[in-house]
């Protein structure tokens, strides 16, 4: 008896799901609503299944997770999470409902007319969890410092001249100030305790990720830090966001993933490139921008960088040294022409492609 594909689109939210499914011909019909819990997810598969059924199932990439994704992979279906901004849309639907939604991924998912993403591993969306924290932590530290620093600020309280900002000396200053009103003097107070506190936890955050590293990611991450403005704390994140960088056939499909491709609007013998996409992975986008700062500085192996290079292999040390001796070649000529930001910018694109390249030659274990 040949088998027959069965496909189900769920529209997931935090306490149900809307379901609809499609069969290989026809209509997709909706399926009702459910909760989002596991024993529901399980009866459902059950009632959808059986011998000779193949299940297919995709939801949109959310704030849900992967949860469900893995909970429908252990019971033996097939599932996509989609990628929510790559999903086709008609420029005159105005409504929109969860049913509607669910019927749509439904047709779609039959058609093959959906872009998965990429679903890590629970160890490794671990160490993106704990990366990602870490950035929330900067922020918020950079916000705390921001709010003191505009409270002296307004109350004309200025640091003496030369000191330079947040240095142990500054620290020093700020610790001495005392304002003649009490309330005043309370607000002083807790917003110190408060950059303390933020930078207590990136500290803290830091100090985590030293070990956190999954063994078979180490060497990926050792392999970055062979290029010039990549140190750790950027290796883990490239690592953390991207996995394995073989997933990606061609560099400049890594590049568009980063969001550093132009966009364009081309039309007959009309051609138009405009400001880079944006789109994908903006942490990623953000740390390769500011590793191409390095590029405007004379290429140049420092003793911190010739450190970092000792465990790494020969061929990477050498794509190293290609890329930043290209790189500073291309950011001089690019800033004489277009400016120092989207010299920056074009030379991050460049920077990408040669992370992509290391990534080729250095295998990710299995997990």
């Amino acid at each position: 008896m040949s088998e027959r594909t069965r496909f189900v689109a769920l529209d997931a939210h935090a306490l149900t799901i809307t379901v609809a499914v499609a069969e290989e011909a026809g209509t997709p019909t909706e399926h009702g609503v459910i909760p989002n819990a596991p024993s529901s997810v399980r009866r459902l598969v059950g009632r959808l299944g059986g011998p000779g059924v193949r299940l297919v199932a995709c939801y949109e990439a959310g704030p849900t997770g992967y949860a469900l994704h893995r909970h429908l992979q252990a019971l033996g279906v097939e599932c996509m999470v989609v990628a929510p901004s790559l999903v086709p849309t008609r420029s005159g639907d105005r409504v929109k409902t969860d049913r509607r939604d669910a019927l749509k991924l439904a047709r779609l998912l039959r058609s093959g007319d959906l872009t998965p993403v990429w679903v890590p591993d629970e160890e490794h969306e671990a160490l993106r969890d704990l990366v990602r924290a870490r950035a929330d932590a900067k922020a918020d530290e950079l916000r705390a410092k921001h709010r003191l620093s505009k409270f002296l600020l307004r109350r004309g309280i200025r640091p003496p001249h030369g000191m330079r900002a947040w240095t142990t000396r500054h620290r020093t200053w700020l610790a001495r100030i005392r304002l003649q009103e009490s309330c005043a003097q309370i607000v002083l107070e807790d917003y110190l305790s408060v950059v303390r506190a933020a930078d207590d936890r990136v500290r803290r955050l830091e100090a985590a990720l030293l070990t956190a590293v999954p063994d078979r990611h180490r060497a990926l991450v050792a392999a970055l830090q062979a290029f010039r403005g990549i140190a750790y704390l950027t290796a883990v994140t490239i690592v953390a966001e991207v996995g394995d960088l073989r997933r990606f056939a061609t560099a400049p499909q890594f590049m568009a993933y980063v969001g550093v491709v132009p966009s364009e609007y081309s039309s007959g013998a009309s051609r138009h490139r405009g400001r880079i996409t944006k789109t994908g992975n903006a942490m990623l986008r953000h740390v390769l921008g500011e590793a191409a700062h390095h590029c405007r500085l004379q290429p140049r192996v420092s003793t911190t960088l010739r450190r970092r290079q000792q465990a790494v292999p020969t061929a990477v040390v050498e794509l190293a040294w290609r890329a930043q001796t290209r790189l500073h070649q291309r950011y001089r000529h690019l800033s004489a022409r277009l400016g120092r930001p989207k010299a920056t910018t074009a030379v991050s694109r460049e920077l990408a492609g040669f992370v992509w390249a290391v990534g080729q030659q250095l295998e990710v274990p299995a997990a």
